[in-house]
């Protein structure tokens, strides 16, 4: 008999346990009750909890204290000064896949937060406990190390290199090609991460052989999936000319320009932002683009979406404008300047506006005949508008001016410049002034040119 009440009490107390950590566990989830949990010390009372004798407790104080630390940056702060961390890293190496989620997903928590966090993380030694886990038989462990490592990864170059350092690009890149879609995205995104800091990570992450196989993996129907490759693709690409050759050579087209396509508003903007970071390096790259006819689908793309979808479409269309006259009349021929035009009158955000009016200036400011392909769209007037309105950002003001500047010096095209005569302010009507002198006199700019001189255009 008094065995049993002995063991009653102690029964009584798991069940206690248990029932206060679950119960935290779901409090967590609501915002409004974190504020409480804080104040009343959960963090020192669940760390306690963290080396219970019995393993459900201990995975589930572990989840408490990771949506805890992932709510906002102090209650991360105070997982660290409550020497939660070590504990977590050793139940990495020893305890079950159950423990071993609930520890990485604290991990992450905690990294996400501030570059300070993720070196925390790195200081109590859990990298290659993450690293290992990335081997690890039970893929939802392996999605969890990843999603830890990812966000240490992004917050700079010295946190991504310890990342690399520690061993983890090859088995991310392994991780890529299981078959979970949940574990292939979270390693495209961790590489993308790593990758985009500096042009030495990216090399390693091309290094590691993850080129071709996230090229292969744009064929998958996984909408989240493909626009984490995209992303991973674009930002080893952005970083020079060789790796963006690298990433065209492993037969990046013409399957990124059926993404431009897909009913997925992020995989349509990362497809146009791949195609961007290509073609903005050379002119032979941007000829590279056009011949696959990149120009042509990234202007169906621009007129299939709005917002921010548009933005490194209309940025890429300026990059490969930007290279040569031939280059410029592709986009033109391609009809880009009418779908630039409906950016500039209808976009309502200042910053793609002044993506659009930059785009213009680059096609417009070769020759006369490509000023002239911009004026007759009457986009010149939009942007003098957009110039001297005041609620236009200083940005879009600056960018519209350039472009004005820079069509209005190569157009000859008289019926697009006369409403210039009567609305445009000093600034941009001796631009207009010297077009007309250009044409109806040209003998002026003949004899100038001929003594040396400079005609004066105030």
């Amino acid at each position: 008999m008094s065995q049993r009440r002995v063991l009653k009490v102690f029964e009584q107390y798991q069940k206690a346990r248990t029932e206060f950590v679950q119960m935290v566990a779901e409090l967590a989830t609501r915002p409004e009750n974190i504020e409480t949990l804080q104040n009343v010390g959960v963090i020192s009372l669940l760390r306690t909890l963290l080396l219970d004798v019995v393993p459900t407790i201990q995975q589930t104080a572990a989840l408490a204290l990771g949506r805890l630390a992932n709510y906002n940056d102090d209650l991360a702060e105070a997982v660290v000064k409550c020497d939660i961390l070590p504990q977590l890293v050793y139940s990495l190496a020893e305890q079950n896949s159950f423990y071993k989620k609930a520890a990485a997903f604290v991990l992450r928590a905690v990294g996400k937060h501030s570059p300070q966090l993720a070196q925390a993380i790195v200081a109590c030694g859990a990298l290659d406990s993450l690293v290992i886990c990335l081997e690890d038989f039970d893929p939802g462990v392996k999605e969890a190390a990843a999603w830890a490592l990812r966000y240490i990864a992004r917050h700079n170059a010295e946190l991504s290199q310890v990342v690399v350092d520690a061993g983890a690009v090859p088995l991310l890149v392994l991780c890529i090609q299981e078959p979970e879609i949940a574990l292939k995205r979270i390693a495209a995104s961790a590489l993308s991460d790593i990758a985009k800091h500096s042009p030495e990570l990216a090399q390693t992450v091309v290094d590691a052989g993850a080129v071709a196989h996230l090229v292969q993996m744009l064929l998958n129907p996984d909408a989240k999936l493909k626009h984490q490759i995209l992303s991973a693709l674009s930002q080893v690409s952005k970083h020079s000319v060789n790796l963006a050759e690298m990433v065209v050579e492993a037969e990046i087209f013409p399957v990124v320009l059926t993404c431009l396509k897909d009913k997925d508003e992020y995989v349509k903007e990362n497809a146009s932002a791949l195609i961007r970071e290509i073609a903005k390096h050379t002119p032979e790259l941007s000829q590279l683009v056009v011949n696959a006819g990149g120009v042509a689908a990234v202007i169906d793309c621009i007129g299939s979406c709005k917002g921010n979808t548009r933005l490194p479409g209309i940025m890429m269309l300026g990059y490969v404008a930007a290279h040569s006259e031939n280059l410029a009349m592709a986009v033109i021929i391609s009809k880009g300047i009418p779908q630039l035009s409906v950016c500039l009158s209808e976009e309502p955000e200042d910053h793609i506006k002044a993506a659009a009016a930059w785009a213009l200036g680059q096609i417009g400011r070769h020759t006369p005949e490509h000023a002239r392909a911009v004026a007759v769209t009457n986009t010149l007037p939009v942007l003098l508008s957009l110039y001297m309105s005041t609620e236009s950002s200083e940005d879009l003001q600056v960018k519209s001016k350039k472009a004005i500047k820079s069509i209005l010096q190569k157009c000859t095209y008289l019926p697009a410049l006369e409403p210039f005569l009567y609305d445009a302010p000093p600034s941009i009507l001796k631009h207009v002034v010297a077009q007309f002198s250009k044409v109806l006199f040209p003998w002026i700019f003949r004899y100038t040119s001929a003594e040396g001189g400079q005609l004066s255009t105030t």
